[in-house]
């Protein structure tokens, strides 16, 4: 009788790079506030809980829709009627982005910003919480040469 090997799981821990989370577990009314959060951006904008929300960058649609994750625009790969290359029965989030962003009044114009990376510790955290207690200032220091040499100009 064959005997079906199978791959260790471990390989699938090295296929994710992303650090572990550095958030303490949430509980009491730092749970509430993630409750509430999760429940109503994931309802409205389909958001991914990225720990990081620069929703109103982007025209109000979560860039982490992206199936590239990208989130200072698209990635060279839309299709001229504005479908995603990788998912080409849906359109892109940065088409969708760019659109929303010309209908907003205020903050239409920060699509045209750069965005720091993800901070993937982040991630499945409230970024409301995060915002106030100013965890989600991190950059790394290739970003803060990056920024310091932009503001010198």
């Amino acid at each position: 009788m064959a005997v079906a090997h199978r791959r260790p799981r471990r390989n699938r821990t090295k296929l994710d790079r992303r650090p572990p989370a550095t958030t303490p577990p949430a509980s009491g009314l730092r749970n509430a506030v993630l409750v509430v959060e999760r429940a109503g951006k994931v309802a409205v904008w389909d958001c991914r809980m990225c720990g990081q929300c620069i929703l109103h960058s982007t025209g109000m649609v979560c860039p982490m829709r992206c199936p590239k994750n990208l989130r200072n625009g698209p990635c060279g790969g839309v299709y001229q009627d504005g479908r995603c290359e990788v998912l080409p029965d849906r359109p892109c989030v940065w088409v969708e982005a760019w659109n929303g962003s010309r209908r907003m009044p205020v903050w239409g114009n920060h699509i045209n910003h750069i965005q720091k990376p993800v901070d993937w510790r982040l991630q499945e955290t409230s970024s409301w919480e995060n915002h106030f207690t100013r965890r989600d200032d991190y950059a790394p220091p290739a970003w803060c040469a990056y920024e310091a040499k932009g503001r010198s100009r």
